[in-house]
């Protein structure tokens, strides 16, 4: 029987155990994948703590790539035998996991399956931030925070072959070295980020942007954008942020604030589809560096999200049945 990660109880990584499970069955419309490779996110963090309600047990994951094992009834356009990444599954911190087939993303030949795992959600999310929510353009100037983290090298990469001017932060010499790796023409710490990037832009500020850090961030990337910039908050590895009071987007320069989350720009087959493709082909041609920072094997999920919560880790991080 296979081995699955399940969570029996809120709390810290410690409640995610090993154990026997059946193996699912796919239902109509879906397939069943044997995983390859699970992506670990943030959000299984929040699940597994109890921040995010959840119905116990459960398997975490939503984020894999593998081989489709059975096809349910009704599911078109895969066979057995066929590669699919996705970052819209359920319980993928398993040996088998199982996707809606509109959800699954087919693989193209020369994308191993580890780098098809690391690229879905994160991958996505950088897709439409820099595409949908604000739009980069090649005279745009842009802050990322967390430069070397999954989602900020792929941004600062995205956005540089655009011709736009990068800002990133980060926390280590290590994470500078990676972040520069990528293409950011400024990388800074995160003490006094905001007077940096004022001082680097002639006092105007950034356009954009683009936070997934949040708590510790919030207040000093409102004062690095320019006049009308927009603040896309992401994320909140660093805890939720506070309740604002609007007046201080008007005090800061009639800013934007927009919460965006990847499910409302994934709303057709078609959208899902066309990121997916424009990502794995600027893989496929060379041109998007997906960077594996660690691997754990599927036994060591607790390790996974305890270096991951204590930012010890870079790129993307994965485990391995």
């Amino acid at each position: 029987m296979p081995s699955a990660i399940v969570v029996s109880e809120p709390g810290g990584p410690d409640v995610l155990a090993v154990a026997t499970v059946e193996r699912p069955e796919p239902g109509p419309g879906q397939l069943l994948v044997k995983v390859a490779a699970a992506g670990v996110n943030f959000i299984e963090t929040y699940q597994r703590s109890g921040a995010y309600a959840m119905e116990h047990p459960f398997t975490p994951g939503a984020e894999a790539a593998g081989t489709v094992e059975a096809v349910g009834e009704g599911a078109r356009g895969f066979a057995p035998g066929d590669r699919v990444a996705f970052a819209e599954g359920r319980g993928t911190y398993a040996e088998f996991a199982v996707v809606d087939a509109d959800k699954a993303l087919p693989v193209p030949e020369g994308v191993d399956l580890e780098t098809a795992a690391a690229l879905p959600l994160q991958g996505m999310t950088a897709h439409y931030l820099i595409n949908s929510t604000f739009p980069v353009q090649p005279d745009s100037t842009v802050l990322v925070h967390a430069g070397a983290g999954g989602v900020g090298l792929l941004l600062i990469q995205l956005i540089k072959a655009r011709g736009a001017r990068v800002f990133t932060t980060v926390s280590t010499p290590e994470k500078e070295e990676l972040a520069r790796g990528a293409g950011a023409d400024e990388v800074l710490p995160y003490e006094g980020f905001a007077d940096a990037v004022r001082i680097g832009t002639d006092g105007t500020g950034v356009d954009v942007v683009y936070d997934g850090v949040g708590k510790s961030t919030f207040d000093e990337s409102l004062r690095s954008l320019r006049t009308r910039g927009t603040l896309v908050l992401y994320g909140a590895a660093s805890g939720p942020v506070p309740p604002v009071d609007p007046q201080r987007l008007n005090s800061g320069g009639s800013l934007f604030l927009t919460r965006p989350t990847l499910a409302h720009y994934l709303l057709s087959p078609e959208e899902r589809r066309w990121r997916s493709e424009e990502l794995f082909g600027a893989v496929v041609a060379g041109q998007l560096d997906v960077r594996i920072g660690a691997r754990y094997a599927l036994a060591d999920a607790a390790q996974a999200h305890e270096d991951l919560q204590a930012r010890r880790t870079t790129g993307k991080v994965l485990l391995i049945p």
